[in-house]
């Protein structure tokens, strides 16, 4: 089963693929070109994204623990992201840099203020280094496939991505609007999670694997999920964060639910 990353490999996970954005970056024949996977941006938008939110993060993690988010007093008064290339990919290292530093400062324990307060992820800074983690693995995916070379997501970054989404950004204590239903997400890796869905809201459980079950449960499955989704983990994340169809993936069930979730903002 999938389990959490130590800290220090979260670090380095967060810098390896924003090593790569970067390269990808450097090799494209223009930072005017569209990126496929975020129609609205250039690849020139997206670099500012990743770099403002690396900024950012480092900030609210600098911080502390709040109840709001703390007003961006470091990045008032500071430039514009430069839009010539290699002053451009300077500014994201340093990004990158500047959300390392505050969170090798921090440690994975301390508490910070996260958009996330309503999930089963907690409101710390480790739970912010998974989540940028997913930002820099992700957007390394938008950016090489703007030059038609895309990767998937690493293994370890990958199998962590899909708890972290799931726990993160589809956990809520909001009501589901439609019947209830659960949703079942198996990694061909390992790993494999249910999103059970009630006026309740919505709740991630870890799902055990065929070899760590009983010896009388293997081979049973007495609470079957309404539909669910198979791929390798990096195809899950892809999927989950709108980059692929989840048709390209193994679906069983009901296929209807997907389409649901996608449409479904908690939030109104």
């Amino acid at each position: 089963m999938a389990k959490t990353l130590e800290f220090p490999v979260l670090l380095r996970l967060i810098d390896e693929p924003s090593v790569a954005f970067r390269a990808a970056v450097a090799s494209a024949p223009s930072l005017e070109v569209q990126v496929p996977t975020c129609p609205e941006w250039t690849l020139l938008d997206l670099v500012q994204h990743l770099g403002k939110g690396h900024r950012r993060w480092a900030a609210t993690v600098a911080a502390g623990p709040a109840e709001a988010r703390p007003a961006e007093t470091a990045s008032e008064g500071a430039p514009a992201a430069p839009r010539e290339r290699e002053a451009l990919l300077a500014w994201s290292a340093e990004s990158t840099e500047q959300l390392l530093s505050a969170l090798r400062e921090s440690g994975p324990d301390r508490g910070c203020w996260t958009w996330w307060g309503g999930s089963q992820s907690p409101q710390t800074c480790g739970a912010v280094a998974r989540h940028q983690l997913q930002e820099a693995a992700v957007h390394t995916y938008d950016a090489q496939i703007t030059l038609g070379a895309p990767q998937p997501l690493p293994d370890e970054a990958a199998l962590d991505g899909v708890d972290e989404f799931l726990s993160t950004c589809c956990a809520t204590t909001d009501a589901w609007p439609h019947e209830p239903a659960a949703v079942d997400y198996h990694a061909t890796e390992g790993g494999s999670w249910r999103l059970s869905l009630s006026a309740d809201g919505a709740w991630i459980t870890r799902l055990p694997t065929p070899d760590t079950m009983p010896a009388t449960a293997a081979g049973e499955d007495p609470d079957t999920a309404d539909a669910s989704l198979r791929g390798t983990a990096s195809e899950l994340v892809l999927a989950l964060y709108g980059r692929i169809p989840v048709d390209s993936l193994k679906l069983d069930g009901d296929r209807r639910l997907f389409d649901l979730l996608l449409a479904w903002d908690p939030d109104e």
